[in-house]
């Protein structure tokens, strides 16, 4: 999951990124409104924790800007404690959450994994795809009921697949997902993580189907699924149709 963090607080800033990566999330972080709007043009987020007072261009200003695009990515506001009328406005603007200064990390963490789990459609902490279960807040990833071991990579490669179960991923999508500004993370090392992780995974129902060119698609299989070739795209009958995202 990746989070993109506008604050010009830097103390404050670099406390929830260091908070926030410690928990395995990719965090990216800006100290002014115009840097934000650029970042969510240019990149792909799962979550905007945002500041209301930036400078150079409000954070109202930046939400706003993102719901007339359209977009449907979950915002958390940072507001002033006494401020009742920033949150109201904030909110009717389209923010998901807010969280009045000073807070508590706990409470931060607790509400960002919330709105991620929003952002999947799921209403628990667990995520469930066939005999595959994510529990997005112990970070426990089982198949059978049996505790699978996974790497903070494969396990993040994990929860966007299963965000997009059913649809396809392309492996620029992974990458821009997995990673924050300056990573070097190539193609060929997605498809390294890919082969880990579908070591670990695919002993069920359920396979990170490639498409040929294009990219991933995690599914459930009807039948053996030792009788699929995980390379090629999936035959009618055999598994869901993958949907372009």
């Amino acid at each position: 999951m990746r989070i993109l963090i506008a604050e010009d607080d830097q103390v404050l800033a670099d406390g929830l990124t260091r908070s926030l990566r410690a928990s395995h999330y990719a965090v990216d972080q800006v100290a002014d409104g115009l840097s934000a709007d650029h970042a969510l043009h240019a990149g792909s987020f799962d979550l905007l924790i945002l500041d209301l007072g930036l400078p150079r261009l409000s954070g109202f200003e930046v939400l706003k800007r993102v719901r007339s695009r359209g977009d449907a990515l979950p915002v958390l506001i940072l507001t002033a404690a006494d401020n009742l009328e920033d949150k109201v406005r904030g909110l009717d603007l389209g923010a998901d959450d807010y969280m009045a200064k000073p807070f508590e990390l706990a409470e931060l963490e607790a509400r960002v994994r919330a709105l991620t789990r929003r952002g999947m459609g799921a209403t628990s902490s667990v995520i469930r795809h066939g005999p595959l279960s994510v529990d997005l807040s112990g970070r426990v990833v089982m198949i059978d009921q049996r505790v699978v071991d996974l790497s903070a990579r494969e396990l993040a490669l994990l929860e966007v697949l299963l965000q997009r179960a059913g649809r396809l991923v392309s492996k620029d999508q992974l990458v821009d997902h997995l990673c924050v500004w300056g990573e070097e993370v190539s193609t060929n090392a997605i498809e390294v993580y890919i082969h880990r992780l579908r070591k670990k995974i695919e002993v069920g129902p359920v396979r990170i189907a490639t498409v040929r060119g294009l990219g991933y698609c995690l599914q459930r299989i009807a039948g053996n699924p030792a009788a699929a070739d995980p390379t090629s795209e999936p035959a009618g009958g055999t598994a869901s149709p993958v949907q372009a995202v």
